[in-house]
């Protein structure tokens, strides 16, 4: 596994990308990083990675991960990632590769739930579980060469288990781990386009507006009999 991909495709005199160590530290066992970070460059995604042997694993899921086992989501497997990618969240600058917002939506540790990672990744059929913030339990990525026969398309399948729903997570926890903010919120702050980070956030409809306190009107004065002198 190399960055060689990964860095040719960035300019790092322009994007804020980190570009990575020459030596990443290796996880233990218990600690491997499991990052999924929200992108709205040409169009929405999640970028889902896995920690392992010193880069990130990542594929990119359009739609986003789903807590419903009977959901299969397409999981389009793209350049490894250094691990200091990991912690981020911002803009890349437009006309740059991936330019648009980053917010980090996700993370935590995942830990295999086969005997040798490399060989579920050589066949396709890697399962493991993510203890993360928003997402936990047992899930699977499966290889398959239905997209276009291409030997990147997996699909990103949740487990049948306690943590199992049909909650639309993506849907219903749009702000990042990280800073709380949204998308166009991470974009404003980081100079990028707005309008266009935007269309990945949720509509929100607008409040309902607070009812006025009715005015009561106060009871005539009593008149008084004037005092005879």
């Amino acid at each position: 596994m190399t960055l060689d991909t990964y860095r040719q495709k960035r300019d790092f005199k322009v994007s804020p990308e980190p570009a990575g160590s020459a030596r990443a530290k290796a996880a233990s066992q218990q600690q491997r990083k499991y990052v999924i970070q929200k992108h709205r460059a040409t169009q929405l995604h999640y970028d889902f990675r896995l920690e392992f042997n010193g880069v990130l694993l990542s594929w990119a899921v359009p739609k986003g991960p789903s807590l419903d086992p009977s959901v299969k989501r397409l999981a389009m497997q793209v350049e490894d990632h250094p691990i200091e990618y990991g912690g981020f969240e911002g803009v890349i600058p437009e006309g740059e590769y991936g330019g648009g917002t980053v917010m980090l939506w996700d993370n935590g540790v995942w830990s295999p739930e086969v005997p040798d990672i490399a060989a579920a990744l050589q066949k396709g059929d890697l399962k493991f579980r993510l203890d993360g913030k928003k997402l936990h339990g047992s899930w699977v990525l499966v290889r398959t060469r239905g997209f276009g026969g291409s030997d990147r398309s997996w699909l990103l399948i949740k487990h049948r288990d306690q943590y199992a729903s049909t909650q639309d997570i993506v849907a219903d926890e749009p702000r990042s781990v990280k800073s709380k903010r949204l998308l166009a919120e991470i974009a404003q702050a980081g100079g990028g386009n707005v309008a266009k980070a935007a269309t990945g956030d949720p509509v929100e409809p607008p409040p309902v507006p607070s009812k006025a306190p009715s005015r009561t009107k106060k009871p005539p004065a009593k008149k008084t009999a004037k005092a005879r002198s």
